[in-house]
């Protein structure tokens, strides 16, 4: 896991979602990933969506994005449960179908963006979050 505190300047444009996915992009470019896509929707089912698709050198990594105030009772990355994981899974099989070829290797991460009052914000990147089973081929 990977942490890294932010500055955030208050802009009543974004939701704190749109805003938490803002900083994880930027937290994840800062660290050499290159971003593929934003909010990515499955054409078989519009409601499966993935935050991020970005590439980690050869990796294809799916990126779920949990934003959250520092009050909040659950952390973010504790929010990607069973059934979230099934959603995701279904939306990353759609998304590695369309490529051709797929990938050899990719992942889900998780990042946490927690938030700190209006100027503040901590985000926290967790790589690897198990999703596909060991020998999953789409």
């Amino acid at each position: 896991m990977k942490a890294w505190f932010a500055t955030t300047r208050s802009d009543p444009e974004l939701s704190t979602g749109a805003l938490g996915e803002r900083l994880a992009g930027d937290f994840l470019a800062a660290h050499g990933f290159k971003i593929v896509a934003r909010n990515w929707r499955s054409p078989q089912d519009r409601r499966d969506e993935i935050d991020l698709v970005c590439r980690d050198g050869e990796i294809l990594v799916f990126v779920e994005v949990k934003a959250r105030s520092a009050s909040a009772l659950v952390p973010g990355y504790y929010t990607v449960d069973a059934r979230k994981k099934k959603v995701l899974r279904r939306a990353a099989t759609a998304y590695l179908r369309q490529l051709q070829p797929p990938p050899e290797t990719f992942r889900l991460d998780v990042v946490e963006v927690t938030t700190h009052g209006e100027a503040k914000a901590e985000v926290r990147h967790f790589a690897n979050v198990p999703l596909f089973a060991k020998h999953f081929r789409p």
